[in-house]
């Protein structure tokens, strides 16, 4: 039985837990007592809880992230309940500010705050040369930085430095073990493998974690470099870059780039997040040449409104951004997934509808509409006070409310995010999204006496992506009642009833786009609302294959 079991519930399976990867190849002579064991939020706690007991470990260390804060607080109750003596270990950006009000953290043995790559192994080599039953009260560095001494029931107290909560400095990249070599071959063959060239960002947007983390360090480009071949290797197709900023430093850049584009064979997939404001020609000569379907850039757009780009400290060149945009969409065959973020202090719902607009016609095959998390730790809670933030208090911290927007309109908002998901970034419906507001006249009375209330209840200009798909939103959450759970093809149906019979578009036009949607979806046969209108021949059943690239991206690559 291991004596150290890593662990941690990932959002989805498909999710490989990187940061478990980092801790466990930096274990050092502790690997060989050491396992990684992975779980997902949709399972039982209880179920969880006997999955790791029945290991029978001495030391548990816990991932700890947004999105399975809840889930795990249960877990370790339970364990806590039947085997107390078991050592419980938090790490993870939820766990490593505000530690004080929670009550995982008062549950846990120890909590690293910070990276905790190397302090981890330092904790655990402690923790393990003591006889089991004996009880560590509090841990103490060695000049050279590594745990040595102990204060135990059953010994001799030595020096005290360490409480509960431990702050591990910030590591260079020169002492860590790289994780690459710790991802299975099923891992490989089946899940997301993410890999990052650097930590930090030089930026301090306050509503981000990673602007804490400065300064900027980059992994060795050798050293890097020859964990990828080891990946290329092995088979992996597709490279999820974490990190925040993979655009900043160009010569690192373009290496970067041009090693893959070196090495690439069909069905590789690259996806690097980027600065919007910054593309060097250097990196456009590079990025040119990738094929199609091999690049998509998560692109952090997040407002277009200056002032509130001041209130959160974010610098942008708009001009910049869009000259980059129109280059990536006119001259490459990039993929790009721009965010945008509803709830940001001094936007208001004027703003943020100008700013979706804008970036629509700048053609992201995505737009992420993200509702705005207070995230632990994060400067953006400064603005509580004048713009009246109040946020939910349970995970994901998601704005509720503030000073321009009111709780109905907010929920208005966040169910447009979800509908935009599902309609305008899913790649289901790239052919019949824009009739939404192509069809639309040249300008129309507000729709209702909430539109009328942000609009000061003048007409609103058409067309304008933003009020025809609001429109459609609330006219499908009437409908359904609902956001998720929704099948396909009843959605498909839904949008047909839409078109046909609140905006008028003619039968014949939107069943051949939805047609052409669904059959580039891989379906072989139209929904059954839609049939009636399609020409005969339209109908005959397409050879199928399957796509190589990830499904979405896959769709928006086959859009005309």
């Amino acid at each position: 039985m291991p004596d150290i079991v890593l662990t941690t519930l990932n959002a989805k399976f498909i999710h490989a837990a990187f940061g478990l990867r980092y801790l466990f190849a930096n274990l050092g002579e502790l690997q060989p007592r050491a396992v990684i064991a992975e779980f997902d939020i949709n399972l039982r706690p209880l179920d969880i809880a006997e999955a790791l007991l029945a290991r029978a470990p001495r030391i548990l260390g816990f991932g700890i992230y947004i999105w399975n804060v809840a889930q795990t607080t249960e877990v370790i109750a339970a364990i806590k309940r039947v085997r107390p003596e078991i050592k419980i270990i938090l790490g993870g950006p939820e766990v490593s500010y505000e530690t004080e009000s929670q009550e995982i953290v008062r549950l846990a043995d120890h909590v690293i705050t910070g990276e905790a790559d190397l302090k981890f192994a330092e904790v655990c080599r402690v923790l393990l040369d003591q006889p089991v039953g004996d009880e560590v009260t509090s841990l103490t560095s060695n000049s050279e930085g590594g745990v040595r001494s102990v204060e135990s029931k059953n010994e001799t107290p030595h020096v005290v430095t360490y409480p509960k909560i431990i702050a591990a400095d910030l590591p260079e990249f020169s002492r860590l073990a790289l994780p690459y070599d710790f991802y299975s071959d099923a891992d490989i063959a089946h899940r997301i493998v993410y890999v990052e060239a650097s930590r930090g960002c030089p930026f301090t947007c306050e509503f981000c974690l990673s602007s804490l983390d400065i300064p900027m360090r980059q992994v060795p480009l050798d050293k890097f470099l020859a964990a990828m071949q080891r990946l290329l290797d092995r088979g992996l197709k597709q490279f999820k870059f974490v990190d925040r900023t993979f655009n900043l430093h160009i010569a690192t850049s373009k290496a970067l780039l041009e090693f893959f584009l070196a090495r690439y064979q069909p069905e590789m997939f690259f996806h690097f997040e980027m600065i919007p404001d910054r593309l060097a020609a250097e990196l456009r000569e590079v990025i040119a040449k990738f094929p199609p379907g091999s690049l998509q850039f998560e692109v952090g757009v997040q407002t277009f409104n200056p002032e509130v780009g001041q209130n959160i400290s974010r610098r942008q060149n708009y001009e910049r951004l869009a000259d980059n945009f129109h280059f990536l969409r006119g001259k490459t065959s990039v993929h790009i997934h721009a965010d945008l973020i509803v709830g940001l202090p001094g936007e208001t719902f004027e703003s943020f509808a100008a700013g979706f607009d804008r970036l629509i016609a700048l053609g992201p095959q995505e737009i992420q509409v993200g509702i705005l998390k207070r995230l632990r730790g994060t400067p953006i809670v400064r603005h509580d006070a004048e713009w009246q933030m109040i946020y939910n208090a349970h995970p994901p911290y998601d704005i509720l409310q503030n000073r321009l927007i009111d709780f109905a309109t907010m929920q208005r908002l966040r169910r447009f995010a979800r509908y935009w998901d599902l309609v305008g970034n899913s790649g289901n419906f790239v052919a019949t999204l824009p009739l939404i507001w192509a069809v639309a006249r040249a300008s129309r009375p507000c729709e209702s006496e909430q539109e009328q209330k942000h609009t000061g209840g003048t007409p609103v200009p058409l067309p304008s992506p933003f009020h025809s798909f609001l429109r459609f939103s609330d006219w499908l959450y009437a409908q359904l009642g609902r956001t998720d759970t929704i099948a396909l093809v009843r959605l498909a149906e839904k949008l047909f009833e839409f078109l046909t019979g609140e905006l008028k578009v003619d039968t014949r036009l939107a069943a051949e786009k939805l047609w052409l949607d669904w059959r580039r979806g891989g379906h072989r046969d139209p929904p059954e609302k839609i049939r009636a209108f399609l020409p005969e021949e339209k109908t005959k059943r397409p050879s199928s294959s399957k796509p190589s690239l990830p499904k979405r991206q896959a769709r928006h690559l086959a859009a005309p």
